[in-house]
């Protein structure tokens, strides 16, 4: 006869005694895995026409009109559609209020290699990032400029609690007015307060 100590528990026994073990395991990766400090998100998707055509290319920012309480999101626009993102994979947006930024720019990284091979003589390596940044903030809107700016846009979400389709329609007819000019650099191309 087999002693208590010796005995193996019973299928059963032993089942029970794993799902115990398994309740609180899985409790803990459920709430570790909302709890990316973003806050809660609802998706956001739509389209965005620019004088009565899909946008086939461009960003879409989503600024929110109080930081204290949430954040902002991004998308890529791509023929004519969107989905927003806070912390990556279309995950969405906070509930909210926005104002919306819409940047359609030509294409400037043969500029910015040009630039780069220019100055260092070197056509194998990819341009340093100064480079690539000074040619995308030189190059030419395709859309009115106001759109992209935060100070001057005139475009406005408000994401609910719920999955949100949030469509805009630019126009050259309604486009808002060109964003002010860097006012960092006063005259003679001096910065201020240097």
């Amino acid at each position: 006869m087999l002693s208590h100590k010796n005995r193996s528990p019973g299928p059963r026994r032993t089942g029970r005694c794993l799902a115990v073990l398994a309740l609180p395991a899985c409790f803990l990766l459920a709430s570790c895995a909302n709890e990316d400090g973003l806050g809660k998100r609802f998706p956001v998707s739509g389209t965005v026409k620019y004088n009565g055509n899909p946008l086939e290319k461009g960003e879409i920012s989503f600024i929110s009109e109080d930081i204290s309480k949430n954040f902002g999101a991004t998308g890529t626009i791509a023929n004519g559609s969107y989905t927003l993102s806070t912390g990556g994979d279309g995950d969405g947006a906070q509930a909210g209020k926005y104002k919306v930024t819409i940047t359609v720019k030509e294409d400037y990284s043969e500029r910015a290699e040009a630039d780069f091979k220019k100055v260092t003589g070197s056509s194998s390596a990819k341009p340093l990032p100064n480079f690539v940044a000074k040619a995308a903030a030189e190059a030419k809107s395709l859309i009115p400029a106001g759109y992209g700016d935060a100070r001057t846009t005139t475009l406005k979400a408000e994401v609910e609690p719920k999955s949100n389709t949030i469509d805009f329609n630019l126009s050259d007819a309604e486009a808002p007015p060109e964003p002010p000019k860097d006012s960092a650099r006063g005259k003679g191309g001096r910065r201020r307060g240097r």
